[in-house]
């Protein structure tokens, strides 16, 4: 299979546009076959803005992202959306983040002005893909392989995922797989509900917000001065990196907490390896961070090898995210090459 960085040399290399926009920017970035970042700016999305003037402010980053690239062959452009995209089209169908721009099919309307395709994808998926050609996908000690199968899943304010699969992005029938926060892990009645309208999903249990949320309904059981009860009483709330930094510190309640989003992660977890089979399972997002520096990423993969049901679904490598912020420009620009090289 040809992959995205095949027979290329690097002096006369094009480059990709980029763009990962989400709900507050739209950043932009000038992006080699080798996954480097060559340049980056970003631009504030008006809050109230409409369609028109969203599309207007952010296809002028594009712009300028092809005026600095001057001189150098554009391949094309890949932008990164939180939602629901069509595959076949390019529309986006709903957006979480950005609902003015539910229905705009963006290809149509910056294909022209750039001189070159322009390829939209969720961006959870696009962060597989670019962790698959450039990130944990790629063999980092000698006894490690190349990725057949990669599945991330970022756990943050919500909880999605991508799968990758031998350099396709499995996307589903009408682009909106993927969805593992929503698997059910805790059937009691009494299962925290979820945004999605049902209860006991991942997301529900392992999210920044539900991780903020059990936290302060917990916060009747913590000693009074305890890091936690500070948190909450110099902001009148808690946040999912407050509950973190009060476990750091030892709280027992936020330990406590965490521990509670930990079992629900190794289920849920646990699900993907056996329904995906993957060589690798890459976590990120800000939920990730914290669990990282409590050390806990190990007792998640072994919780995960536990719950497989075979020695093929224990054959993966859990890794932690790579590209921090720059991940969804990074997986935009794997979907230019991966495009391209399927021309």
């Amino acid at each position: 299979m040809t992959t995205p960085e095949s027979n290329v040399n690097a002096g006369d290399a094009p480059v990709a546009l980029a763009m990962d926009w989400g709900g507050t920017w739209a950043r932009a970035a000038v992006i080699d076959r080798q996954g480097t970042i060559l340049w980056q700016d970003r631009v504030a999305n008006e809050p109230g803005a409409m369609q028109e003037q969203l599309v207007h402010a952010a296809g002028g980053l594009l712009q300028t992202a092809k005026d600095w690239a001057e001189g150098r062959s554009i391949a094309g452009a890949g932008i990164a959306l939180a939602g629901s995209i069509d595959a076949a089209s390019n529309m986006l169908l709903s957006s979480p983040n950005l609902p003015a721009l539910n229905g705009v099919t963006l290809p149509a309307l910056w294909e022209p002005v750039l001189g070159a395709p322009v390829w939209v994808g969720n961006d959870a998926n696009l962060a597989a893909l670019g962790e698959y050609y450039y990130g944990a996908g790629r063999s980092v000690r000698p006894q490690d392989t190349p990725s057949r199968t990669l599945v991330f899943i970022t756990f943050s304010t919500g909880v999605g995922a991508g799968i990758v699969d031998r350099g396709e992005v499995f996307t589903g029938a009408v682009g909106a797989a993927g969805e593992v926060g929503h698997m059910t892990v805790d059937l009691r009645a009494d299962a925290p509900a979820c945004s999605c309208g049902n209860s006991g999903c991942l997301e529900a249990l392992s999210s920044g917000t539900a991780i903020a949320r059990a936290a302060q309904a917990r916060l009747v059981d913590a000693t009074p001065g305890s890091p936690l009860q500070r948190a909450y009483e110099a902001n009148a709330s808690l946040t999912g990196e407050a509950v973190f930094a009060a476990a750091a510190r030892g709280d027992y309640v936020a330990l406590e907490v965490i521990e509670a989003a930990v079992g629900a992660i190794i289920v849920g977890l646990g699900n993907v390896l056996n329904i995906f089979n993957p060589d690798v399972v890459v976590m990120g997002g800000g939920v990730t961070l914290g669990l990282q520096e409590l050390g806990l990423l190990g007792q998640i993969e072994d919780g995960m090898r536990r719950r497989a049901m075979s020695s093929g679904h224990r054959a993966f490598r859990l890794a932690p995210a790579t590209f921090g912020d720059s991940q969804g420009m990074v997986g935009a620009a794997s979907l230019v090459w991966a495009e391209t090289a399927k021309r």
